[in-house]
């Protein structure tokens, strides 16, 4: 009996320090200047049935901020507004400190980029449509850091006729955000959406009119490190630009996936797709039953076992794993081009049999599917993350010199 009253004492003493309050404290500083960031809004949201504000308060001349989330055991926000620009940080339960860094903002800086530019095409038998998912990832490399912030942070273009269905973006290190895709005029459109110092992800999902057969000519905006189109490997690719700098990179689990490197702003990348086909992912889920586990986890958990991340749209979902895959496969697609760039194509073509090299290189890309499915889940801090991929990334150079 007293064992009883033992286990039943220190469950109330658990429960009640989950609502406990809990006092945040932290600095804010100013990336750009490398000064404290006296005076910036420092904003609680709590998490619980959406997001809502908490409390508020103004760091002091030092860049030091206090502020009380009365229920400490809820999961939290922490957004501090600088230049009209948010920085926002995950407060996990029981958080009692966290550090941010802002920086100035401008509606143009030099130093942006563009590293990828990604689509993925299908178009299943008897719809009349092709789907497209694209994705731009924009790097932020500016000196000293700023913030690009305007009515048009991000420009790009559409194919003509296309009807778009969700839109997102991502800053670094954070979770996707619903954001509109605004139109600019005739095919043309922008996000409004802050460029941080790092890389921000924008992915934005549209079908065109499809009779068996689709033109597409991309431009570049930016200089692009790699564009990339992935379709299913019962479809068709050709390019329809002379000298093309489309080379087949990739061949994986029925997709094929089709890279140009090192493109220049206004290089015209004109191609055709033609047949039909749908992702290999993506029939296994349509197959599935959906009262099944394997069912379930193909209607909840996109990608086979990714948690949805807040406020993202749940159109995104249906195309998670094949953004993320897609993703990972220019990752090392375009590491072994930088290597092997030089070979001619039908050596290329002649891989080796399999060998240690080569189970080494499917080990990383299993390890980087991994390292980016937890940023996804806000499982490691920006810095963690950096850290584990610039250790993968150069792991997997020497793999890929090992076996050329």
């Amino acid at each position: 009996m007293k064992k009883s009253f033992q286990s039943i004492f220190y469950l109330l003493i658990a429960a009640a320090s989950l609502h406990a309050a809990t006092t945040i404290t932290g600095t804010v500083t100013n990336g750009t200047s490398n000064k404290a960031a006296a005076g910036a809004e420092v904003i609680l949201l709590k998490l619980e049935g959406g997001m809502s504000e908490e409390a508020r308060t103004k760091a002091d001349a030092q860049g030091r901020y206090k502020i009380t989330a009365e229920n400490g055991g809820a999961p939290h926000v922490l957004r501090v507004m600088h230049q009209n620009v948010s920085y926002n940080q995950p407060l996990p339960p029981g958080t009692e400190n966290k550090d941010v860094i802002v920086y100035d903002a401008a509606k143009k800086v030099e130093g942006i980029s563009a590293n990828v530019d990604a689509m993925w095409i299908k178009a299943e038998p008897g719809t009349g449509q092709a789907q497209v998912a694209e994705m731009f990832v924009v790097k932020n490399s500016s000196m000293p850091p700023r913030t690009q912030m305007s009515e048009k942070s991000f420009e790009f273009t559409l194919p003509p006729g296309a009807i778009v269905e969700f839109s997102d973006a991502m800053s670094p290190g954070g979770i996707p955000i619903k954001t509109a895709a605004v139109p600019q005029g005739r095919d043309h459109y922008a996000f409004i959406f802050p460029l941080r110092p790092g890389e921000t992800t924008f992915q934005i999902g549209y079908h065109l009119p499809y009779s068996g057969e689709l033109k597409l000519e991309p431009t570049a905006n930016y200089a692009v490190d790699h564009v990339a189109v992935g379709i299913p490997k019962s479809m068709q690719f050709a390019a329809t630009t002379s000298g093309s700098a489309f080379q087949l990179m990739r061949e994986e689990n029925g997709v094929e996936m089709y890279v140009a490197t090192s493109v220049r702003p206004g290089q015209a990348l004109g191609f055709k797709v033609s047949g039909t086909g749908a992702f290999p992912r993506e029939r296994q889920d349509a197959q599935a039953d959906p009262n099944s586990a394997e069912g379930r986890a193909a209607n909840n958990l996109p990608g086979g076992g990714l948690g949805r991340p807040e406020e993202t749209p749940d159109a995104l979902h249906k195309y998670r794993w094949w953004l993320i895959g897609g993703l990972l496969l220019i990752l090392i697609g375009g590491a072994a081009w930088t290597v092997t760039r030089t070979a001619p194509l039908p050596a290329m073509a002649a891989a080796a049999p399999a060998s240690r090299s080569a189970l080494l290189l499917d080990a990383l890309k299993e390890e980087l599917f991994q390292l980016e499915s937890e940023r996804l889940q806000g499982k490691l801090s920006a810095e963690e993350y950096e850290k584990a991929k610039s250790a993968l990334d150069s792991t997997l150079q020497r793999a890929i010199r090992r076996q050329s």
